[in-house]
């Protein structure tokens, strides 16, 4: 081979090589199990260690935080003015930030998450139209009004701590500040910026901040976060996370503390991250004397009454109150402020921390929010610090405005209000107590523990989706939970359009159900069927206390749990977070045998029994009659006519019983059992592996559950079985009895086979008219207020007896002629 011949065979050697290596690395990377083409399957029970980062010094291999561990910290101390009548804000901070990294840092990343809102914003530009017949008159003022608003923030001023400008650069929606010299390690610095912005309609332009406008009384209520710079995280596992804000990501933050004075209309009333530091100056002497008796209330008690908002809305005030709060290590700060705003609070006890309970409302929220907010944010303290850890903050507040549901360090944003004449559907009930138990739980999932939304949504959406099925089921028996339950997640797992839970937050397709609903399931089961709730809840408790106010990674959560458990789970992740495979396992065959003793005699009479029970088939039953040869001529017939092959012989017998003698007694009665084996093949069809649960039914009614663990596929991914053992004659088999695997075909999950019906709806061909009706409770009061006004007619008519049934006057005597 020539020179020239030998380079090209090496180099393209090299290339295919190069390939092949990044090909493999690739799939490990997704996470897809390595293939044996030989067998003809993937390993799904191969281990995540060349998935997962590799352990040191700053998170180990058990999952908790190395010797080495570190995490930045920014203080902030914020003053911020509302312009009520332009919606608009301008603020000032100065920020401390502190270096606690060992890198030294030339420049630091700030987050201006207002610039979403530029009309030139990433967001505005991905977002699209799809046509349809027709739009809405609404629908096309609001994509109008989207593309003229300008929301985004204006940056006036970036100035180190002495006055002098700093060099500045922003990237749509973060901002580079260049330092005037490197910032090592251990180091602080200390710097200034100033902005302002228009403050959105929610009505028109949506989000997870922003007002609403009453048009009846002309007033506001605004919802205010994301409205400050924030510095960007700076960690040892991403470095600067400066993803940009698109919308579905939320936010990765530093914690820090701080100092906000919040500058209003004085007949404002505010609610805020943090404790009030001031309320001898916004409160009256009557709402200062009810926050007191708050404080040791059995009840929600009212600082300001639905009265009280009431007669502050009628008139707008001209003068200006500054509300001065303080929070100590949060990840952030958001504040709502509005004339209309009724307060209710009610101190509570979580594990010896004392925490106000807080809700703010209109009076349009009423009767549903004093009923329910309050007592729903102290029903999720007293949950979630039993899974994972003791609320830590002073306070937990439920604000309803124009946000549906959002989250912040004490402070969240609920949306459900009852109609105008103060009825509420079911829905809307349980809507409100689902958003507020879960929205307050967000105070544990990322605001302590964490995590960074911007790139894994499930890690906070996910797990506190869980933990608030399991509030939710303790608020009330049969509580309608839309998520959690296997058996509700069906549907999505067998959906084509979705992708890995491990997907980045702005590639997930279907962000509920992959997000919330199917991580939420995913730790149900393994609580449920995998684990066992002591152990589960053993781990769960262990990761929330190593990460309380840290920034886990998600292999520091599958980690955690397997260490904490003892249970080897990569099983587990690699099938539920690293796929899209669902569970379908089935019922293939039962096969049914019993032992036989060797008599030869007994073993005869069965097959003899056998054979005569056989239904002949129909050529043997239509040849039955037909004339026989051998019957024509019996000379034909001989020793084999008349022989049955199930005849026992002499010598078979005696071979029987000088077997036996050599037996011991004990063999002897395990040879005269009569249990029956029953053999159950399963087949796994959805590619999921999974714990196989059955249930196996006896003629005598009583039942069996069997439980194999996961596993039984270790070896054969595709199928398994497992061979059961009972003096009783089994009736039927049902796999997956209690719906804890989220099955997505349960006709294949019974032996004999039996068929789940489904239903059907007939209705008229034409002049078909559908309609969700009034909700229950307004309906009910209406047929009380119809009974209650025939009463009132039936009892006016009782007090008014008819012009017939009066007496006759009596006529003078003379006129009567006497």
């Amino acid at each position: 081979m020539r020179f020239r011949e030998r380079f090209l065979f090496r180099c393209t050697t090299s290339f295919f090589l190069v390939v092949g290596l990044i090909g493999g690395f690739s799939r490990l990377a997704l996470g897809q199990p390595i293939e044996n083409l030989k067998y003809g399957q993937r390993d799904k029970f191969r281990q995540l260690e060349e998935i997962l980062p590799t352990p040191n010094g700053y998170r180990n291999a058990a999952g908790e935080p190395g010797p080495a561990y570190w995490q930045q910290r920014a203080d902030y101390v914020i003053d911020i003015h509302l312009d009520d009548a332009k919606q608009h804000l301008t603020g000032k901070e100065d920020i401390t930030y502190h270096n606690l990294s060992p890198h030294t840092l030339r420049y630091l990343w700030l987050q201006i998450d207002a610039n979403i809102f530029s009309p030139d914003s990433d967001a505005n530009i991905l977002r699209s139209f799809a046509p349809q017949d027709r739009i809405s008159t609404g629908m096309m003022k609001r994509m109008q009004a989207r593309k003229a608003f300008d929301g985004g923030a204006k940056i006036t001023k970036v100035a180190d701590h002495a006055g002098n400008d700093l060099e500045h650069t922003i990237v749509k929606t973060m901002m580079r500040v260049d330092l005037p010299e490197p910032l090592a390690p251990g180091a602080d610095f200390k710097f200034t910026v100033e902005w302002n912005y228009q403050i959105n309609d929610s009505a028109i332009a949506g989000g997870r901040t922003g007002c609403e406008h009453f048009e009846e009384d002309d007033n506001y209520i605004y919802e205010v976060a994301q409205w400050f710079p924030r510095m960007v995280a700076f960690t040892d596992a991403t470095g600067w996370q400066h993803k940009q804000f698109l919308g579905s990501g939320e936010f990765t933050l530093e914690l820090g503390d701080y100092l906000v004075r919040i500058t209003v209309p004085d007949d404002h009333i505010v609610a805020a991250t943090g404790v009030l530091q001031n309320a001898g100056e916004v409160l009256s002497e009557a709402q200062q004397k009810r926050w007191e008796r708050a404080k040791t209330a059995s009840r929600p008690v009212f600082v300001v009454t639905p009265e009280e908002a009431l007669e502050n809305q009628k008139e707008k005030s001209e003068g200006e109150k500054t509300w001065v709060f303080f929070a100590e290590n949060v990840r952030d700060f958001a504040w709502a402020s509005s004339r209309k705003f009724i307060w209710d609070a009610q101190g509570h006890q979580v594990e010896g921390n004392p925490v106000m309970a807080m809700s703010f409302y209109p009076n349009e929220g009423e009767p549903l929010w004093s009923k329910y907010s309050t007592h729903a944010i102290i029903h999720t303290l007293n949950v979630y610090s039993r899974y994972t850890f003791a609320y830590p903050y002073p306070t937990a507040i439920s604000v309803n405005g124009p946000v549906g549901g959002m989250e912040y360090p004490m402070i969240c944003f609920n949306g459900p209000r009852p109609e105008k004449d103060g009825t509420y559907s079911k829905r809307t009930k349980y809507g409100l107590i689902s958003v507020i138990i879960h929205e307050v739980g967000h105070n544990y999932f990322p605001m302590i523990v964490n995590s960074d939304e911007r790139q894994w949504t499930w890690m906070d959406e996910g797990i506190n989706t869980f933990l608030q099925y399991l509030s939710e089921q303790e608020w009330e028996e049969n509580y309608p939970s839309s998520r959690g339950e296997p058996a509700a997640i069906v549907g999505y797992m067998l959906s084509s359009q979705q992708v890995p839970i491990m997907t980045n937050s702005e590639s997930v397709l279907q962000l509920g159900n992959n997000a919330y609903a199917k991580p939420a399931t995913a730790l149900n089961v393994l609580r449920e069927t995998v684990l066992g709730r002591e152990l589960f809840d053993f781990a769960f408790k262990e990761y929330a206390r190593r990460w309380k106010f840290k920034r886990p990674m998600p292999a520091d959560f599958f980690r955690t749990m397997e260490d904490a458990s003892g249970v080897d789970l990569d099983w587990f992740w690699r099938g539920w977070f690293y796929s899209t495979e669902h569970c379908d396992l089935a019922i293939e065959d039962v096969n049914w045998a019993m032992p036989s003793d060797g008599d030869p005699d007994k073993e005869a009479d069965r097959k003899r029994a056998e054979r005569d029970a056989q239904t002949p088939t129909l050529s043997e039953t239509r040849n039955k009659p037909l004339p026989k040869r051998v019957d024509q001529f019996p000379e034909l017939k001989d020793f084999y006519n008349s022989y049955d092959e199930l005849d026992v012989t002499p010598e078979q017998r005696e071979a029987f019983e000088k077997a036996i003698e050599k037996l011991s007694d004990e063999d002897k009665k395990l040879i005269a059992s009569q249990e029956n084996f029953y053999t159950i093949s399963i087949k796994n069809i959805g590619g999921l592996v999974m714990p196989v649960i059955l249930r196996l039914e006896f003629e005598d009614d009583s039942e069996q559950i069997v439980r194999l663990p996961a596993e039984a596929f270790a070896r054969n991914s595709e199928s398994t079985r497992t061979t059961v053992l009972s003096d009783k004659k089994l009736r039927s088999v049902e796999l997956d009895p209690y719906r804890e695997t989220a099955d997505t075909n349960r006709d294949n999950n019974y032996f004999p086979p039996r068929l789940e019906p489904s239903r059907f709806e007939i209705y008229q061909s034409e002049g078909r008219e559908r309609s969700r009706g009034e909700n229950p409770m307004k309906a009910a009061k209406k047929r009380e207020e119809e009974a209650s006004k025939k009463k009132e007619e039936a009892e006016k008519a009782e007090q008014a007896p008819k012009a017939k049934d009066k007496p006759a006057e009596e006529k003078p005597a003379e006129a009567a002629g006497v």
